[in-house]
């Protein structure tokens, strides 16, 4: 299953993001993340600006208990109810992201469904999210609170008995949004399948979070938080998934930090090669030097990234993962996004049992992701014992007799195979992970 794979992948990188930050960083100013009852979350103060770190508690002060919220609330029923936004195909083939809300109160849970609706449309309208979208389930679950709102808003001493805990002036930082990692896992598994979590925060005052690396505690890459009805906070949500999903460094850099101590970073957007060098050894992002970016100017490398300010470069002068003055992922990172969507889920997905021995009349049939018009081209092949059937081109459903399976004694192989030929992809190793397979065994 593709979840084992993604969740070794992430683990990996985000253990040496870690690694980097507790042997270099700690004394500098970026808490790691932490052990125990802290963890490392991202935040940014200023809904225009870069980010920052810090380390917060894992718990939360303002959490309802779940007998509490039982014995309180008018309508316990709708607690955990699972809503599905977007089920676009088998969780096994698909990236699933949960949405929980919290201070919302049993008679606002409609009001969260309409949110988790639009923040989601929101994310999807940023690119490569927008041409991928077919490749997410998105699960929804009520979290049913006492008071509605979220603590620390309007004022520090407002506090809302709440689901989940969420607060602002976590680890005295306004805009810093905070929850209670434990309840929040409660209501995440009771998801179909969990990847990825987006706490919507019952609020109309910008701020929000990423936590990360929390795959080895809490069973899934990362939760993002997010108010509800601020606009600027969904740019939290489309950075911090990037993290899990693309495995992207942050881009921006902190006054002080002085020279990159590391080898070669292992992230796809920071590097310790120069132009001429990455170009020399056709390393990094090098295929799309001095191409115009859609975050404005063109690819290069810009020094200053992974929170040091010399001797590691970003690809661009601004990108979404630098700063929420814009939406817009760099090149390199648009391709290291796609990379990301193909490692957890599948364009293409068997309908028909391929462990099963068929016949030449046996229906063949494969369901496609709805990828729809934008980056993405995938490109829907059928073969018989390797050699292309060019007759099936597109088609979902086929029978082995019209591809040309003969009427034999021998058992022939065919094949259905979907490539991603978007151009926004140049890696010929991102190429192949666009692509998927079914193979199913035919005999007379």
């Amino acid at each position: 299953m593709h979840i084992g794979i993604r969740r070794s992948a992430v683990a990996t990188a985000l253990a040496f993001s870690v690694a980097l930050l507790a042997a270099g960083a700690a004394g500098a100013g970026v808490p790691t993340s932490g052990t125990g009852s802290h963890v490392g979350v991202e935040y940014f103060p200023d809904p225009a600006g870069e980010g920052a770190r810090t380390s917060v508690p894992a718990d939360s002060p303002h959490t309802q208990s779940a007998a509490d919220a039982r014995r309180r609330t008018a309508a316990p029923s709708e607690d955990g109810e699972v809503v599905p936004l977007a089920e676009t195909g088998p969780t096994a083939d698909r990236l699933d992201v949960t949405i929980i809300g919290d201070g919302y109160t049993a008679a606002e849970q409609d009001d969260f469904i309409e949110d988790a609706r639009i923040k989601w449309d929101e994310v999807t309208d940023i690119d490569p999210y927008k041409s991928y979208a077919g490749l997410f389930n998105v699960w929804a679950v009520k979290a049913v609170s006492q008071d509605s709102g979220v603590t620390g808003d309007p004022s520090r001493d407002a506090v809302r008995d709440t689901a989940l805990g969420s607060y602002f002036w976590c680890g005295d930082t306004e805009r810093l949004i905070c929850v209670d990692l434990g309840r929040t896992k409660t209501y995440a598994d009771k998801a179909p399948a969990t990847d990825l979590v987006i706490v919507i925060s019952n609020s109309t005052k910008y701020g929000g979070a990423g936590y990360s690396g929390l795959a080895a505690d809490y069973g899934y890459d990362g939760v993002s938080t997010l108010s509800s009805d601020n606009d600027r906070s969904t740019l939290i949500a489309a950075h911090e998934m990037a993290h899990s999903v693309g495995l992207l460094a942050d881009e921006y850099q902190y006054a002080g930090y002085g020279d990159y101590p590391y080898p070669e970073p292992a992230y796809p957007n920071a590097s310790t090669l120069t132009v001429n060098e990455m170009a020399a050894k056709r390393a990094k992002w090098a295929s799309w030097l001095g191409e115009p970016d859609p975050s404005g100017g063109v690819v290069g490398a810009f020094e200053g990234a992974d929170y040091y300010e010399y001797g590691v470069h970003r690809p661009t002068e601004n990108s979404i993962m630098r700063a929420l003055n814009t939406d817009q992922f760099n090149l390199p990172g648009r391709e290291a996004m796609i990379a990301g969507f193909y490692r957890s889920a599948n364009a293409l997905t068997p309908l028909v049992d391929t462990s099963a021995t068929a016949s030449r009349f046996t229906r063949l049939a494969v369901g496609l992701a709805d990828l729809g018009p934008g980056l993405s081209r995938p490109q829907l092949r059928w073969y018989v014992d390797g050699r292309e059937a060019k007759q099936a081109r597109g088609k979902t459903l086929v029978l082995p007799a019209v591809l040309g399976v003969p009427a034999d004694k021998r058992t022939h192989k065919v094949t259905a195979t979907v490539v991603d030929a978007t151009s926004a992809v140049r890696s010929s190793a991102v190429r192949d992970l666009t692509s998927n397979f079914a193979t199913w065994t035919v005999t007379r």
